[in-house]
């Protein structure tokens, strides 16, 4: 479920770059898991009782795993962005270059394409959020839509848009000729036009920016294309929180500010109505300073029902600026309003994120606040929920929900730490009824229901069950007498109706999940009627890793993975869906290829965990649980990347390597048991993480970046040196040297000769990126362990390199941010590997023992494709 607060939260990251670059903070946005945030490393026994023993946190994480939210490991805004920043205009490059290749190979296949039940009985991970009671599950939505006629859009985070026409479930993918794919909003106007808004705005680590705005005339036959943009290129390489259609006037709340557009005349560019610190904008005098991206940020707009032109803008940096406030026009220029509003505050450090809602009749408007002063609270950074009984943004607005009062709810984050808008940043979705205005729903990390005005509340959809008497450790039994409830962290909500039955959507960090407008509840105030909508037909899992191995019950393969938010799935060709046998965030994996169930998996941090029967936990002893805290040293600290890279020496399986601020090696493979197994064999140096390893022979191969990892100071390099400790060494990679001063992202190494290897350059090239040596290009090769490198790129799109690998024959497979692209053994030229994999970061590639090539993409699931057999290459 989720890694919450604690690693997500980062600076915003790159509005810049659409799709490619990710903004924000640690890896995720995700949730809970694995005992939630931190993972602790105890027993077996102990891990049973963390749930319901915990004093502070969510399960697992007695104190809350408090975190200073600005610390979190700003994972893929770095490594797309390190040394600097990236210039407006590096995507809609990369994609011109992407049209002109030709490709090879035959097509991709669609390997998770059954549904994933995260509450599957044949895997308990006792220290986890299996069983929670969110039953199926998929990647996070962002943006949801719904008419009165059955058809739902889903937009999600890094995996476009889809159509159900039966109210939710057997969804169709409608924006896949789309450049981007990351969703920012989705809203049916008066006229039935589906817009979409692209660039996820949740200032998480792996939200991606878009390309701009699309219309579709007919969503409920039609399928969105490159000519349906809005304008021009204005709001490329943004993120959009918002869209807002006030009269025949379309506003777009940006993180370059505030936009507005005809909504009849879709030609012409957009203007920019609003931004407060304009100095700061691409081209702008101060467009260079690091503190740039987060300068115009703009998170909502509210009109009088009254008078539409009369506008409210909701301005603001979640962590807190002196520019973030409400504004409205004075004598035609933009002020920010100083005057009460009544309970919601003016004053710029208590408004951060903030969201709107106003009822169909006009006669009233509520909001959330996240306040930016409660930012490293363990409690909540929940400012309020808002109501204006006038039905004027101006208010007068009265408090009508504070993380208290939620917390007596119902709810399940009740603890001495971990609250109810713990995560206000991050989780925020308002929705009125537009039957009823005194009913409305409201969603932070769980989802609220009021139906007198915000007076009182009921949490419909707590965070989990864990934490209720109903609950049962009892496979058998499920969740126990639970009803389902949703995936926590919540980002949409659109109420919609089928065949006169009128429902409610929410989106969050596990898909789309929906209940009756009028639904029922039993005695805490929980829903007993939630049904998720994640049947298997719309695959948008945001995956880190994948892993393979020969399954153990049947002629088949196994194949594993590690998800945003979702812990970690498994894939058995047995079973009728996907099972979760390890939670949380899923990092990267290792698969032993003999044998499917032999599985090690980061939670985060080098966080790692080892079974040997697949994770099937199936006791209701706990000291019978088969999953097993590994951790090397490093992953006890935290001290390495969020998702922190580990693999087997290419020659000896039972060698591991993991790098953090260390290279730590083991000896004991997949029988490895505790963290004295690891040895520390060689020290990065203070400041310095792991950002990949490679090991084969004995020999192996450390990338890793420094320097905060960006911006002033931002170091990277290589270090070489043997499992066993000895011959240790940096390479000479120079600021100014052939492999450029940018994030160095994947390694491998050539089984016939460990002195030949391979580098992989994540970022964009010299002309995008401003930083000290940034360079060209995005794959090196060296003959003699590095010592000297040559570019290879050739004709590959300048675009993030994320993994490479040399397949039997030679040839070389790169996984990048738009595509995965191969080269010959005897080839220089790169083609465009296969088709019909959906454009999507693909963020690693790796070779299963059946001979198919799997891409993990973060966004659209697991594929797969057969690797050619024969010299040469396809």
């Amino acid at each position: 479920m989720r890694i919450h607060i604690q690693r997500r939260l980062l600076p915003i990251g790159v509005v810049s770059v659409v799709a490619l670059a990710l903004i924000g903070s640690s890896a995720n946005a995700a949730s809970t898991p694995r005992g939630s945030h931190n993972r602790p490393h105890v027993t077996g026994q102990q891990n049973a009782f963390v749930r319901s023993n915990a004093l502070g946190g969510p399960p697992g994480n007695a104190d809350g795993g408090v975190d200073d939210p600005t610390s979190a490991d700003q994972q893929y805004f770095q490594a797309r962005s390190a040394p600097g920043i990236v210039a407006p205009g590096a995507y809609g490059a990369a994609i011109a270059q992407l049209k002109s290749m030709d490709d090879v190979g035959g097509d991709w296949r669609q390997v998770t394409n059954k549904p994933y039940n995260s509450d599957d009985p044949i895997y308990r991970d006792y220290d986890s959020n299996s069983s929670a009671g969110s039953g199926n599950v998929t990647g996070r939505i962002t943006g949801l839509a719904a008419d009165n006629e059955g058809h739902v859009y889903a937009g999600a985070a890094n995996g476009g848009v889809w159509r159900s026409s039966v109210g939710g479930g057997h969804w169709t993918p409608i924006s896949d000729k789309l450049p981007a794919e990351s969703t920012g909003d989705l809203v049916l106007d008066a006229h039935g036009k589906l817009w979409y808004a692209t660039g996820e705005a949740n200032t998480a680590g792996d939200t991606f920016t878009g390309s701009g705005v699309y219309v579709l005339r007919d969503p409920e036959h039609g399928t969105f294309s490159p000519r349906d943009r809005v304008g021009g290129s204005e709001l490329e390489s943004t993120s959009i929180r918002k869209l807002r259609i006030f009269g025949d006037t379309v506003w777009a709340a940006t993180t370059r500010g505030v936009w507005t557009h005809s909504a009849s005349n879709l030609s012409g560019p957009w203007k920019l109505a609003f931004a407060p610190n304009p100095a700061y904008l691409p081209g702008g005098p101060l467009a260079g300073d690091p503190s740039a991206i987060y300068k115009n940020i703009a998170n909502d707009i509210a009109a009088d029902p009254k008078d539409p032109s009369k506008v409210v803008l909701a301005i603001g940096w979640r962590s807190g600026d002196t520019y973030n406030g409400f504004y409205t026009q004075q004598r035609g220029v933009w002020t920010r309003i100083t005057t009460s509003l009544g309970d919601l505050p003016t004053a710029a450090a208590n408004v951060g994120a903030v969201t709107f809602a106003r009822s169909a009749d006009g006669s009233k408007y509520y909001a959330i606040n996240q306040d930016p002063t409660l930012i490293t609270s363990p409690k909540s950074t929940l400012g309020g929920i808002y109501v204006s009984n006038s039905g004027s943004p101006f208010g007068p607005w009265t408090l009508v929900a504070t993380s208290a009062k939620l917390e007596s709810s119902g709810s399940a984050e009740t603890g001495a730490t971990y609250n109810p808008g713990v995560q206000a940043w991050y989780n925020q979705f308002l929705q009125v009824d537009p039957n009823d205005p005194r009913h409305l729903y409201a969603g932070l990390e769980e989802v609220y229901e009021s139906h007198d005005a915000g007076a009182t509340w009921q949490t419909v959809g707590p965070y989990w069950n864990f934490t209720f008497a109903c609950w049962s450790i009892d496979p058998t039994e499920q969740s126990g007498t639970c009803s389902q409830t949703t995936h926590s962290d919540q980002h949409a909500v659109t109420i919609g109706s089928y065949h006169g039955k009128s429902y409610v959507v929410v989106g969050n960090d596990g898909g789309a999940y929906k209940r009756p407008v009028k639904g029922s509840v039993d005695a805490l105030g929980h829903a007993t009627d939630w049904q998720s909508l994640n049947d298997g037909t719309i695959d948008v899992l945001q995956y880190y890793s994948v892993g393979v191995g020969k399954d153990t019950k049947s002629a088949g393969f196994d194949v594993s993975g590690g998800l945003q938010d979702n812990g970690q799935s498994i894939l058995r060709p047995t079973e009728p869906v996907m099972g979760s046998n390890f939670g949380g965030d899923g990092g990267d994996t290792l698969v032993d290829p003999a044998n499917g169930c032999n599985i090690a998996e980061e939670y985060t941090n080098l966080a790692m965990w080892v079974t040997n029967d697949c994770g099937a936990n199936v006791s209701t002893d706990p000291s019978t649980a088969t999953e097993y805290s590994v951790p090397p040293n490093d992953g006890v600290t935290g001290n390495a990347r969020f998702i922190a890279p580990f693999t087997a020496d290419a020659k000896n399986p039972n060698v591991w390597v993991a790098g953090g601020e260390h290279v730590a090696v083991q000896t004991k493979g997949f029988a490895i048991r505790s963290t004295s197994d690891w040895t520390d064999v060689y020290d990065l140096g203070a400041g310095n993480v792991a950002t990949a390893v490679a090991a084969s022979g004995g020999t192996i191969y450390a990338a890793w970046c420094g320097g905060s990892c960006n911006g002033p100071g931002f170091t990277r390099g290589i270090a070489v040196g043997k499992a066993d400790g000895t011959g240790w060494h940096q390479l000479n990679l120079p600021v100014n040297g052939t492999v450029p001063n940018r994030y160095l992202a994947g390694l491998e190494i050539d089984p016939h000769n460990s002195n030949h290897v391979y580098v992989a350059v994540n970022g964009f090239s010299r002309k995008w990126t401003e930083g000290p040596g940034a360079g060209v290009g995005h794959i090196f090769e060296s003959w003699d362990g590095g010592v000297t490198w040559c570019d290879i790129s050739a004709n590959l799109p300048d675009v993030p390199a994320n993994s490479v690998r040399i397949l039997p024959d030679g040839s070389l497979v790169l996984a990048t941010d738009l595509a995965v692209f191969y080269r010959g053994a005897h080839s220089a030229e790169w083609k465009i590997l296969g088709e019909n994999l959906p454009t999507n970061a693909t963020l690693q590639i790796k070779i299963g023992p059946d001979g198919k090539i799997y891409a993990a993409t973060h966004g659209r699931g697991i594929w797969s494709l057969a690797a050619p057999h024969r010299r040469g290459g396809f």
